[in-house]
């Protein structure tokens, strides 16, 4: 046992070892933040991580069954087994997989674990859109237009409901995520198709037939709220993000802050999320999603994790999330002096996947070889080296290009320099794509809306819009 483990336990926490229920980038950036603060870190994973690593050998991860997210990390008995059997304390369950699962966290804790992340309750009542929109407004967070209640079976009470929103509305699952179960519906006439399609479809992707129906912005962008919670009651705001440039609701380049804010808007809009957070008794970090247009805020969903993006508000509000999450579920009393909003230069995120740049098919395979850029200002998440196979059965994300800088431009710059510089050879990725979207005139001048992506892919495919 190390000096720091050590010094770790005589501070009295009620963990010193973690077991990290996840994989890929994010379970190395878990496990650098728990050497950090001197804790034990536990990795697991399935076969297919195994056989795939760069340098396979005796040790390693423990393993927690087959390939198939289903029977290994969205396995719960055997993850609270790997937990009984390597003696963890608690578990981080990074983003993804069991993150957002109410009942993984409660028979966390029922196995006298500490789950990494907030309250049963709060995950619950966050991941029903329904519940979420109704708790935003009681907080006094602005919603997009739409009433906080399910839509009723009778479809001439929800036509009359879209008729008083105002044609075009977004039907959505409640229980939705991902781009999944949500349809636009610009006409009266289509209404009742559009209903029957997207229950039958929440039905089967997410186990609940509830919909709901809001008002539908066309040119909309995506910003983000960050926030941290105590267990004392406290909670703050630290930072803001754009996330607009997506691919069929996906985001591919994120970056902090979002251009074009006003600082006292951002400021309004960032204590409300606070509150919010208080009023739901909310814990460790989290992320409020809004659409925003016109110099307006709508609130369309809260992550009850940390975010993939989580690196680009690392770098300009100086402070490490994981960590925070960590001391969070330590108990610790979060010192709010330290977070006032305040942010420092300006940070790019590119997601690299595994994916044909034309088609983005996923591209599974061997990586031959890589290289990353380095210096001043740049970070590289990742778990991929040379030797590494990209299994096909999870998320083709294989590394995160973070670049910080005192200026967007000087970032917009720095970010392409890095790209140049980046090589991943023997599978095909997305590099091209990111290349091209930071030679983009309009999103080199900021503040693109979330179809612009997707909008200039169709330019260059010769498709009209």
């Amino acid at each position: 046992m190390d000096a720091s483990f050590e010094a770790a336990r005589k501070t009295g926490h009620p963990f010193l070892s973690v077991l990290i229920a996840n994989r890929g980038e994010i379970a190395v950036r878990i496990e650098r933040a728990c050497k950090e603060l001197g804790l034990r870190a536990i990795r697991v994973a399935s076969e297919a991580d195994r056989a795939g690593a760069a340098a396979p050998g005796e040790g390693g991860p423990l393993s927690i069954g087959p390939s198939a997210p289903a029977r290994s990390y969205l396995n719960q008995a055997a993850i609270l087994l790997a937990a009984r059997v390597t003696g963890a304390e608690a578990i981080h369950p990074g983003y993804g997989f069991l993150s957002e699962n109410a009942e993984f966290a409660e028979a966390v804790e029922r196995a006298g674990l500490v789950f990494v992340g907030p309250p049963a309750s709060a995950i619950r009542i966050m991941g029903d859109k329904i519940a979420a929109k109704r708790a935003m407004m009681a907080a006094g967070v602005p919603c997009v237009p739409g009433p906080g209640e399910p839509l009723p079976d009778n479809i001439d009470a929800v036509r009359a409901t879209a008729e008083a929103i105002g044609y075009p509305v977004i039907v959505k699952a409640a229980g939705g995520g991902g781009g999944r179960g949500m349809r636009v519906v610009r006409d009266g006439a289509d209404i009742a198709d559009a209903v029957a399609i997207t229950r039958e479809e929440a039905r089967r992707a997410f186990g609940k037939p509830e919909l709901y129906v809001e008002k539908f912005l066309e040119h909309p962008r995506h910003v983000e709220f960050q926030v941290l919670c105590d267990n004392h009651g406290n909670a703050v705001w630290v930072g803001h993000r754009d996330c607009s440039v997506q691919r069929r609701h996906q985001k591919v380049v994120e970056e902090a802050p979002a251009p074009g804010i006003a600082p006292e808007l951002a400021e309004r809009i960032g204590a409300r999320c606070a509150e919010a957070c208080r009023q739901i008794g909310y814990r460790g970090v989290g992320t409020f999603e809004f659409l925003y247009e016109h110099g307006e805020f709508y609130f369309i969903e809260m992550n009850t994790r940390l975010q993939v993006e989580h690196p680009v508000t690392e770098a300009t509000a100086g402070v490490d999330l994981v960590h925070e999450q960590l001391r969070s579920a330590q108990g610790d009393v979060l010192d709010t002096r330290r977070f006032r909003g305040e942010t420092q230069g300006h940070a790019f995120e590119c997601r690299i996947n595994a994916e044909d740049p034309t088609t983005f098919v996923a591209a599974p395979g061997r990586i031959s070889a890589v290289r990353f850029p380095s210096g001043p200002g740049i970070r590289v998440d990742t778990h991929v080296s040379a030797g590494y196979r990209v299994s096909p059965y999870y998320d083709s994300l294989i590394a995160k290009l973070i670049v910080h800088a005192p200026t967007r431009d000087e970032a917009l710059r720095r970010m392409q320099v890095a790209l140049s510089e980046t090589r991943i050879e023997g599978i095909s990725t997305n590099l091209p794509l990111h290349e091209r979207i930071f030679a983009d005139p309009d999103f080199m001048q900021g503040c693109v809306d979330i179809h612009h992506l997707e909008k200039r892919l169709r330019e260059e495919a010769g498709v009209k819009a």
